[in-house]
């Protein structure tokens, strides 16, 4: 049930360092060791190259502590949100750390709910410090270059980049379940609100996002079992998925992303899936990840899959599929 996953209570800074259950991305942790590597053929594609899995829970390099979000540059590294740890860890795409830097602005730290990068390869976080929400652009070696405050509400949100149109948007869901409302703000990077969209057509509680070659928005409602299509411009395309665990439908979905030829690829959190769409929404196929309650995902140049767990504090990496 949504409530039941994902219900926030409001909690201290020491309470939410904690390791809790149905908060975000729930589940206690296991404890594999420090910059634990797992190599394993994929089952649905044996002949396509081998799966790598690393981290593990903690604040050790290499380990994370709810991994909520990930994007990946051209160059093949990954940027991972480590949320409770309050920073961004880089890793490649065969699961060595490279570096890490700590989320935080104007000396406040940020609990990073979700990164994306520009067309400049810069980071963009958005997230919470105790008292404000903000979004920040950081280079990519950790440099702060610019920032704005957005509503603190209490739930998580989601990040992506316009590049075409230099625009930042950012999932927002406001008030108490089961009331909620969601929507996504578009902004320019200087914080000037460009326009919002999802209201009309009755988004609950959107928290993943990305744009696609076209510049088209796509978001993930994860109370609503969908994902919305709109052009650059805001105007309404599609609406697909729907709650349940045919073909087709979703059960919770979360990360989304999409590959170069346009096509949909979505995390079906419930079913521990990843579903393809095409650009119209027409369903394709799903992959069993064998990775529990995976929660974001993005895609690599080469065609790899990059997907996080929160349940397991894991990165894992799929070959072309």
């Amino acid at each position: 049930m949504c409530d039941r996953l994902q219900q926030q209570a409001k909690q201290s800074k020491e309470t939410r360092k904690q390791p809790q259950s149905g908060n975000r991305c729930s589940s206690h942790p296991s404890v594999p060791v420090l910059g634990h590597v797992t190599v394993q053929s994929l089952p649905s594609a044996p002949n396509r190259g081998e799966r790598v899995t690393f981290g593990g829970y903690g604040s050790g390099t290499g380990q994370f502590m709810y991994p909520s979000g990930v994007a990946v540059s051209e160059e093949g590294e990954i940027f991972v949100a480590d949320l409770r740890n309050q920073r961004i860890q880089v890793l490649t795409l065969k699961g060595t750390f490279v570096r890490q830097f700590p989320t935080v602005v104007s000396g406040q730290e940020i609990e990073p709910y979700n990164v994306a990068m520009d067309g400049e390869t810069n980071l963009w976080v958005v997230g919470n410090t105790e008292t404000a929400g903000f979004a920040v652009q950081y280079h990519k070696q950790g440099r702060v270059l610019r920032k704005f405050e957005v509503q603190k509400t209490g739930w998580d949100r989601g990040v992506a980049v316009n590049t075409r149109k230099n625009h930042i948007l950012i999932t927002q869901t406001t008030g108490d379940w089961p009331s909620l409302q969601g929507e996504v703000q578009v902004f320019k990077p200087d914080g000037t609100l460009v326009r919002t969209v999802g209201q009309q057509q009755g988004m609950k509680r959107p928290w993943y996002i990305t744009v696609d070659g076209e510049g088209n928005i796509l978001v993930s409602d994860l109370c609503d079992h969908c994902v919305y299509v709109y052009n650059e411009d805001g105007q309404f395309l599609l609406k697909f998925g729907g709650e349940g665990s045919g073909e087709g439908q979703l059960l919770h979905p979360f990360g989304i992303c999409t590959d170069r030829a346009g096509n949909i690829i979505v995390i079906d959190r419930r079913k521990s899936r990843v579903e393809m769409f095409d650009k119209t929404g027409r369903f394709l196929k799903h992959v069993t990840t064998g990775v529990k309650e995976p929660q974001a995902v993005a895609m690599a140049t080469q065609g790899q899959l990059v997907m996080t767990s929160c349940r397991e504090h894991t990165v894992t990496i799929f070959p072309n599929f």
